[in-house]
């Protein structure tokens, strides 16, 4: 560019090269803004990748939002920016680890042409590749990544962050653990092993076991014999099981199920967090017992006393005499030593181990009252008590208490104050020094096990058997009794390897183990299924504390992930062993660790398998079994081709002998919509991975086993074309004909589509109709010629019904028409199965059917033609019988049942209309028609039913629906809502042989699967019981039948139960029914079935557990009643008009149980509370052997347990009293005239506690003028004689009858409260049953020693428990941690 100088010989451009530079930049920014423009419009796809190759990167998500046309290879680059990998040292999987391979990192296809899907978040993984960590990116300065990564590691002390609450929470149960993250062993060389759910201090004892040497070698030179113990149950080959795959495997971590499982654990178990010393104590006490009950101690002399060798030691609890020196002492033995964090009241906890040994060692003085008495002196002395080490065991234990118990608050706490300890422990200053050579002092026999756990009684805890001969060392080698001599006190030092750590409180938390390795000396974390290096000052972390200073509350504010337990090995080495290299180990074990190893190769490489199995589901319509949809799961290699796969499926589906391979073919399928989305036609030797788009862990298509018979050809089903089912009318026979499956394009006009249904139906397209269902019951016309199928609403499945004739109904508007009535029906009918009462013996009731007109009585000239219903359901059965016989032997491949569909023959409700008689399905019609015609004239023509007692009560009245669901209801909006989601596809079942396409697929065979389906699954939770505000009459106020405004659809036929006619010869009959009737209209048609009028009898509609709900609602329709739902008809007096159920309850105040039920009954609107009396009088005689007066009992509101409102006899129900359908009273006793006279008086239930007797007295009724405060004491001093100035008075708590503790409710009411009436906060006394407890205050509550307390608390509590009230002062229940020797608990037959 050429420069020219300024006058201030400055060089600026030429102007022709500016304005040139100018262009071109402008030039440059329009090309940018067009390609950010056009990366704008281009669809983006969110990429969410899991790290998974590190601990602290496990719960981290790095977020992409890339261009559709990115391509892998950029994908791989971008995400190794942003993780801080060098590109190429990673994986990346799709989330779902084992459906898919790893991407190609080197691929150039786009991300959409990889599956990954654009607008939807796609969820990858990032992994280690070939088993190795990623590199880590270098840095501006150029210093390594990985050693950063060495550092962030080896940094990493537990717990990990994690979504926990109480409880030990796991990386395995969290939504964000991936299994692939314990594929790969970890780098630092250790196995972690997985949480199964709570179960972290179980694996930490397990790690700190397993880098302990001699504990480790001695459990590999144990020998199992199979011939003498189950490997299942036996705990101690399942821990040498698990301390092989601990060194050999590769993986990251390993499952400690089979170890659990050898304890006679369950998965419950899993959610239980233990103490881990606790573990400890129980885990060794098995071992010990399970290696006695072996026959190797000749081979393994140190196996069955290995614990006691291991971790024993011996001290001595003595007391000396300080006056005479005589000293009486006992020797214990001890697996671990507790030792105090905090004293007992006392502020400042002690400041390290060291300090906390020497308390455990420090004597007391025994003086005062506490004096000792002495053998040798013959009385009490002054005395020095306390506890000396006798021997050290070779791996010493440390317990620090940090579980302690507050009696302020009365809770348990976990101290977290700061408590040192050394990493090497000198043990010398703690050994009996002292001098025992008194000529006074004598000595007791050893305990041994008889004094088990008998140490000091605030610090000791449980131990095990004692061995006298046991020293504080031990060779594992071995080593004669004389080699084993006490070491001198400067040989006494140990050395820490295990610090146990605790972090969370005392409610729960979790743990992991701090442990060295004795091979390299470095400090690792043991953190669940991750390990990682740490340093000492990881481990000075543990202490616990704060940076202030030891105050009493300081612990409250300290970090609370400190040492809970810390094992020590004594320094000797001559005696410390090493871990056992596998080229050293026992022949039995090298053979375990090869078969261990097969295993493991075995599973990686069905793991691998796994990973390149595709799983979908497939479907068949099985030509012999029922002629059913069958389903199953077909799992392929990716590699396996069309033709291998389709073999498969043909072995899957059973089709062989049935049909020949040959004529079986795998087509794309969609379940939900029932559509055959395209045919693989010339794609035989493609690889399924291929066809299927790869190994995902789900598709959003299924296949289909499609088949045919030799002489047909499959049709080809081409993508984008629609699934179309088409049902012809025929408005002749008023029949919907079963569909026949075609295939369409969506730009087909209508034209087109009638000329493809022509063909395949052989109609006329020039007189067709053709009418789409788009969704449920809507009906839309296609008219116009040249509209295409997308736009008059077609998808990819559908369902048209089809009419081609020449009668005049083309000329009638859709809406009017027969074709459209034809089809209303069609969608609205339903198929309900009704069971019959069973009449009585002899009983031979007259029954009139309704046809039209208004009622008349019954003429005396047709009782020569009245048949009983009995005889026509017999008659009609075997009618039916004989016509399935000739149907069976004049059509094959069919199956024919008396319960087959209404649509096919719907009968019209015109009696003149006359089937075709060439059809043989139509005599089935004409015989339902015949036998309504029976029905009407054994009725009596056209008059009403009438009946001698028509207001005859029958016994038994069963339970409503809302008897037992009080609280359910559901609105008609909601049910007929509900009631739609049913698709009308359902209502179609043909009752003709079904029609065989080239397909393979009968007429109706997806339709017909569908629907069975969706009734075998059903679940009716959804239509819950019909309550109702006041049951409506099946009358006007004309007394004219409201059913008779409008004719809709009923038709009964005979129907056998498959298990014969029912329970006692009951009756059932086949109801197809126009959902839109009313229940009063669907009761009348059903009255010459029953026998009896609608008014007398119940319908209940039975749902899928069996259980009864009565349906009252007259005026309801049965829109919640969908296809195949069963009713039950009873007999007994049904609602009336303005008629509630009622249920009565005597209330019993004092007695355990206060809420009795006595009747069920029947109040009135209008009823006076007197005359519902009078009304229960006689039921509660006849019913309850309950004989009253009138004047000797009342009836009260009843709310849930507690009484309410009484009700005077003079208040009228639904004016005085509103009254709900299954509404709920109590009935109460009266000790003597009734007390409530006025709506102005309140009843209050009072009972005194006494607390010098520590009882509480009977309930005493108070009625009160008023809600003064000062007339309810009046009246409470006056029923009890406690001076007016003494006495208190409490509210009552909860539901009735409100009961308390005796130890609490002294202190835990609110006793005498400031307030001048009932009706204020916080007494809100403003209703009748409320209850008051009072007491005098000058009454000092009795005195009770400590067994007299323990007791009455026993009684408080079952008394409580009885009555479901609960304990608060009971302690929370843990479940005790147990091991079970032979494999499991016992459980109790009648726990279930």
């Amino acid at each position: 560019m050429e420069m020219v100088p300024s006058e201030e010989n400055q060089l600026v451009l030429k102007e022709g090269m500016f304005w040139s530079c100018r262009q071109s930049i402008f030039d440059e920014m329009k090309k940018r803004f067009s390609q950010v423009e056009n990366a704008a419009e281009e669809p983006r796809v969110l990429c969410i990748v899991q790290d998974t190759t590190n601990a602290k990167t496990v719960n981290e998500r790095l977020t992409l939002n890339l261009p559709a046309s990115t391509t892998l290879s950029k994908l791989f680059e971008d995400v190794a920016h942003k993780a801080g990998y060098v590109n190429g040292t990673f994986d990346l999987a799709w989330r779902k680890t084992g459906d898919m391979g790893p991407l190609d990192p080197s691929s150039e296809m786009s991300l959409t042409e990889s599956g990954f899907e654009p607008g939807k978040r796609n969820f990858l993984q990032l992994s280690d590749k070939d088993g190795e960590q990623p590199q880590i990116a270098s840095d501006e300065s150029g210093t390594a990544g990985s050693s950063g990564l060495d550092d962030r590691q080896e940094r990493f002390i537990g717990p990990l962050p994690r979504d926990c609450t109480v409880g030990c929470s796991s990386d395995y149960s969290s939504p964000s653990y991936s299994y692939s993250s314990i594929l790969n062993k970890s780098d630092t060389g250790y196995v972690g092993l997985v949480n199964q759910a709570m179960t972290c201090y179980l694996n930490s004892l397990l790690q700190t076991l397993f880098m302990t040497p001699e504990f480790r070698n001695a459990l590999y030179n144990w020998e199992f014999e199979e011939s003498e113990e189950d490997p299942v149950t036996s705990i101690p080959y399942q821990l040498q099981r698990l301390f092989l795959l601990l060194q050999t495997s590769k993986k990251r971590a390993i499952e400690t199920t089979d170890v659990t499982r050898s304890f006679g654990w369950d998965s419950s178990e899993a959610w239980q967090q233990h103490d881990v010393q606790e573990l400890c104590r129980v885990m060794f006490d098995a071992l010990e017992q399970k290696w006695k009950q072996t026959e190797q101690q000749q081979f393994s002399p140190l196996t069955a006393d290995l614990i006691n060798q291991l971790y024993q030691g011996k001290l001595k609890d003595y007391v000396r005499c300080l006056e005479c020196g005589y000293e009486s002492w006992r020797i214990d033995t001890y697996l671990d030593i507790p030792l105090v964090i905090r004293p007992f009241g006392a502020s400042q906890a002690y400041g390290s181990v060291e300090e906390a040994l020497q308390a455990f060692v420090q004597p007391e003085t025994l003086d005062g009252a506490n004096q000792y008495f002495c053998e040798r002196c013959k009385k009490k002395c002054d005395a020095r008590k306390g506890l000396r080490f006798l021997h050290f065991p070779y791996l010493l234990t440390l317990q620090l208490k940090r579980f302690d118990f507050d009696y302020t608050t009365m809770h348990r706490i976990k101290l977290n104050d700061r408590m040192s300890f050394p990493e090497e422990l000198d043990m010398g200053p703690f050994i009996d020094v002292e001098d025992e050579k008194s000529p006074q002092t004598e000595s007791c026999t050893d305990s041994g096990a008889e004094n088990e756990g008998s140490c000091h009684s605030d610090q000791m805890s449980n131990d095990f058997s004692a061995d006298d001969g046991v020293d504080e060392g031990i060779c594992l080698d071995s080593a004669s009794s004389t080699e084993r001599v006490l070491k001198p006190k400067s040989s006494l030092t140990f050395e820490l390897f295990s610090v146990m750590v605790h972090s969370g409180s005392a409610a729960g938390g979790h743990y992991y183990a701090c442990i060295k390795s004795f091979s390299d000396g470095q400090w690792y974390s043991f953190n669940d299924q991750h390990v990682s290096k740490i340093t000492q000052e990881d481990i000075r972390k543990t202490y616990g504390g704060s940076s202030g200073s030891r105050g009493y509350y300081s612990s409250a504010f300290a970090s609370s992930t400190n040492a809970y337990m810390l094992i020590y090995r004594l320094k000797d080495p001559s005696r410390n062993a090493k871990y056992l290299d596998c080229d050293d180990f026992p022949e039995h074990i090298k053979h375990l660790v090869q078969r261990e190893k097969e295993s493991e190769e075995q599973e990686k490489r069905q793991r691998e398998i796994e990973r390149n199995t595709c799983k979908i589901k497939l479907f068949c319509m099985h030509p012999v079994k029922m002629m059913a949809m069958m389903e199953n799961k077909l799992e392929v290699h990716k590699d396996k081709t069309l033709r291998e796969a389709t073999e498969m499926a043909y072995k899957l589906m059973e089709l062989d002998g049935v049909v020949p391979l040959d004529c079986c073919r795998l087509v794309k399928y969609d379940e939900f919509h029932e559509y055959l989305e395209r045919s693989y036609e010339g794609e035989d030797d493609t690889p399924m991975g291929l066809l299927l788009g790869g190994v995902k862990s789900s598709y959003m298509f299924d296949l289909l086993l499609e088949t045919r018979r030799p002489e047909q050809v499959f049709q080809p089903y081409k993508p984008g074309e629609v699934m179309v089912k088409v049902h012809v009318v025929d408005l002749k026979t008023d029949t919907v004909a079963p569909p026949v499956s075609i295939r369409a394009y969506l730009n087909q006009s209508i034209t087109e589509f009638k000329q493809l249904i022509a063909q395949a139906t052989e109609l006329s397209a020039e007189t067709m109709r053709v009418v789409l269902e788009r969704c449920y019951n809507d009906l839309r016309l296609l008219y116009v010629p040249n509209k295409t199928l997308k736009a008059e609403g077609f998808f990819r499945s559908n369902k048209v019904f089809v009419e081609s004739s020449e009668s005049p109904d083309h000329q009638v508007t859709f809406t009017d028409s027969l074709l459209w009535k034809l089809l209303d029906r069609h969608g609205n009918t339903i198929r309900l199965f009704v069971s019959l009462p069973v009449q009585s013996p002899g009983t031979n009731r007259t029954i009139c059917q309704k046809v039209g007109g208004d009622p008349e009585e019954c003429s005396e000239g047709s009782k020569g033609n009245r048949n009983s219903v009995e005889t026509i359901l017999e008659e009609s059965t075997e009618k039916l019988k004989n016509l399935s016989l000739q149907q069976g032997s004049s059509t094959s491949d069919s199956q024919k049942s008396s319960d087959t569909s209404d649509f096919e023959h719907i009968e019209s409700p015109s009696p003149s209309q006359e089937p075709d008689s060439s059809s043989v399905s139509a005599v089935v019609a004409v015989d339902n028609r015949e036998l309504e015609n029976r029905i009407r004239v054994a009725s009596g023509g056209s008059g009403g039913g009438t009946y001698s007692d028509p207001e005859t009560q029958f016994p038994g009245e069963e339970r409503s629906d809302s008897e037992v669901n009080n609280d359910r209801s559901t609105s008609s909006v909601d049910s007929d809502i509900l009631s739609s989601s049913h698709s009308s596809d359902t209502l179609c079942n043909a009752d003709s042989g079904p029609i065989q396409l080239a397909n393979g697929l009968d007429s109706h065979s997806i339709t017909s699967s569908r629907r069975s389906k969706a009734n075998e699954g059903k679940k009716e939770t959804w239509d819950t019981a019909e309550e109702d505000s006041g049951t409506d009459s099946e009358y006007d106020e004309n007394g004219k039948s409201k059913a008779e405004s409008y004719y809709l659809y009923f038709r009964a036929e005979p129907y056998a139960q498959e298990d014969g006619s029912g329970e006692g010869g009951q009756k059932c009959v086949l109801v197809h029914v126009d959902k839109r009737i009313t229940l009063s209209a669907f009761k009348q048609n059903l009255e010459p079935f029953v026998g009896v009028t609608s008014t007398q009898f119940k319908v209940f509609r039975v749902y899928a557990n069996n259980q009864e709900f009565e349906s009252v609602r007259l005026n309801e329709t049965l829109s919640s009643f969908s296809d195949d739902n069963k009713i039950t008809i009873r007999l007994g007096r049904a609602l009336k008009k303005g008629e509630y159920r009622v249920k009565v309850y005597q209330l019993l105040v004092n007695d355990a149980e206060p809420c009795k039920f006595l009747v069920d009954t029947v109040f009135a609107k209008g009823m006076t509370v007197k005359q519902s009396k009078e009304e229960l009088m006689p039921q509660l005689k006849d019913q309850c052997k309950l004989d009253l007066n009138i004047d000797k009992f009342r009836l009260r509101k009843k709310t849930w347990k507690n009484p309410g409102t009484v009700f005077l006899d003079y208040h009228v129900y639904e004016e005085d009293i509103n009254i709900s359908s299954n509404w709920e009273v109590f009935l109460e006793v009266l000790d003597g005239p009734e007390k409530m006279k006025s709506m102005s008086q309140l009843a209050v239930l009072t009972r005194r506690w006494t607390p010098a007797q520590m009882k509480l007295e009977p309930f005493q009724e108070v009625v009160l003028e008023s809600s003064s405060v000062e007339e309810l004491k009046e009246k409470l001093s006056e029923i009890s004689g406690v001076p007016l100035e003494n006495l208190e008075f409490a509210k009552g708590r909860g539901t009735f009858p409100c009961d308390i503790s005796v130890l609490e409710i002294h202190q835990d009411l609110d006793w005498n409260p400031k307030v001048s009436t009932l009706n204020v906060w916080p007494l809100y006394i403003c209703d009748d049953g409320a209850v008051v407890f009072y007491r005098d205050s000058t009454e000092e509550p009795m005195e009770q020693s400590e067994d007299e307390r323990n007791e009455l608390m026993k009684r408080e509590s079952s008394r409580l428990l009885k009555t479901g009230h609960r304990v608060s002062y009971s302690p929370r229940k843990e479940k005790a941690l147990k091991i079970y020797l032979d494999g499991g608990p016992v459980k109790d037959p009648g726990q279930d």
